[in-house]
């Protein structure tokens, strides 16, 4: 039986709640020989595809910039035409918001980046509804949160309507020069919506893979909805197994009722790791990364963000606060979703957590804040993320470093050779395009 192949990606953080910025062995988060060397580490290790963020307004919290924005956010697009020019088959993709874009300028710098890639292209589509984001914007808050799935469905359809406006290539015989490819011209376009009201023609011809692939990363009804109807790929938050696997069967469950068959679609949670020669070291340094990522003032920061209150006054290893959130006021974080549905009961279940097992307010975060999604030798590490795919609770994964250039050269050094004796990653490139490397038909 043939093993199901693991697709790998690797996702450049910049500073966040993930990288460990102030290690000695970080690097600059925007200059081009940083973006480089992740970028041609992954290529070496036959990924499929890099990855990049987006921030659109660096966020700030009781009024000032968050500590760990303040590099600040290179335009994704630009950064991924340059990594174009010095990588050969690796899939090239960024997240470009929905809400304040707009469909003819999406499809033209997007076709153009898969123009210049050879069909590398893709575009994680994201969606905003703050007014604290949309300050930058012309338009700034004016979309309610219940229209934004609405408005990005709506300027995805338009954007592939300005890519298929131009028809495939068609091959021309010549008796004297032999066969050659001539282009056809552009067709007329109308898209009239709700939200998208153009018409025209578009400018680009179309790519070498037809449309770059499309990524998602919601996580609400509405936006697993829209992954199963209209993406190629999902930046899932699930890595646990079984978490993953419920995510999994639910938004491959919900795709025949858009006319989509399960294999039309990867489903890639964010994965983080921590290596060692033994799982207990593994197990050791994991514990040493988190607590660099979660800092005495990163763990009043987070807190603050449960409670949505001033909590500066306390003390990181002291206990927590003894009065609940205050969900109905402003956010005290602008530029960030709300991490919480219910804060007050969340609240409670790390009070008890922190009473059970005596934790202080830092290491209580440290527990309940996230940790190394795999953890152990290279040869656990490979066996477990093998385990994950073949057991379909995902696809493969994107893997994001806590050291940024280099933290992904050990996992090419020593995991990928151990997935390649499986049978489960490529030993070379054997296709050109994106779409072409996750298996799926041009767009």
């Amino acid at each position: 039986m043939t093993k199901r192949q693991v697709v790998l990606a690797a996702h450049f953080p910049g500073v966040n709640n993930t990288t460990v910025w102030s290690d000695p062995a970080a690097g600059s988060q925007i200059a081009f020989d940083s973006f480089e060397h992740l970028a041609r580490t992954a290529e070496r290790g036959r990924f499929d595809f890099f990855f990049l963020a987006e921030g659109l307004r660096l966020r700030e919290q009781r009024g000032r910039i968050h500590d760990l924005d303040v590099v600040g956010r290179p335009d994704s697009l630009t950064v991924l035409g340059a990594l174009g020019a010095v990588t050969t088959h690796l899939g090239l993709t960024a997240t470009v918001n929905a809400t304040f874009n707009e469909p003819l300028d999406l499809a033209r710098r997007l076709a153009t980046l898969d123009h210049l890639t050879g069909g590398r292209a893709g575009w994680n589509v994201v969606t905003s509804s703050d007014a604290f984001t949309g300050e930058n914007f012309r338009r700034g808050g004016y979309l309610d949160r219940a229209d934004r799935y609405g408005r990005a469905a709506e300027v995805l359809r338009a954007a592939r309507e300005l890519w298929d406006s131009w028809p495939a290539d068609e091959v021309v015989a010549d008796p004297a020069a032999g066969v050659f490819t001539r282009t056809a011209g552009p067709g007329a376009f109308v898209h009239k919506g709700r939200h998208v009201d153009i018409a025209g023609r578009f400018g680009v011809p179309r790519s070498p893979q037809g449309r770059p692939l499309i990524i998602q990363a919601g996580d609400s009804d509405a936006g697993r909805d829209f992954a199963a109807a209209d993406a190629d790929a999902i930046f899932s938050r699930h890595s646990t197994f079984e978490a993953g696997r419920a995510f999994y069967d639910d938004v491959k469950g919900r795709m025949a009722r858009f006319g989509r068959r399960p294999d039309q679609l990867k489903i890639l949670p964010a994965a983080t790791f921590a290596l060692g020669a033994t799982d207990d070291e593994a197990r050791e340094k994991a514990h040493h990364v988190r607590r660099q990522q979660v800092s005495p003032q990163t763990a009043i920061l987070l807190l603050e963000q449960l409670w949505n209150k001033d909590l500066s006054d306390f003390d990181p290893d002291g206990p927590l606060p003894p009065f609940d959130p205050v969900p109905e006021a402003d956010s005290i974080i602008k530029g960030r979703a709300r991490m919480f549905d219910d804060p007050v009961a969340t609240a409670r279940q790390w009070r008890a957590l922190a009473e059970e097992k005596r934790l202080g307010i830092r290491d209580l975060v440290i527990e309940v804040t996230g940790r190394q999604s795999f953890i152990g030798t290279p040869a656990t590490i490979a066996a477990t993320i093998d385990d994950f795919v073949q057991r379909r609770a995902a696809d493969g994964f994107i893997l994001v470093p806590h050291i940024v250039p280099g933290g992904l050269d050990e996992f090419v050094d020593t995991v990928v050779p151990l997935l390649q004796e499986r049978g489960v990653l490529r030993a070379e490139y054997a296709t050109t395009t994106l779409r072409g490397h996750l298996g799926l038909a041009d767009g």
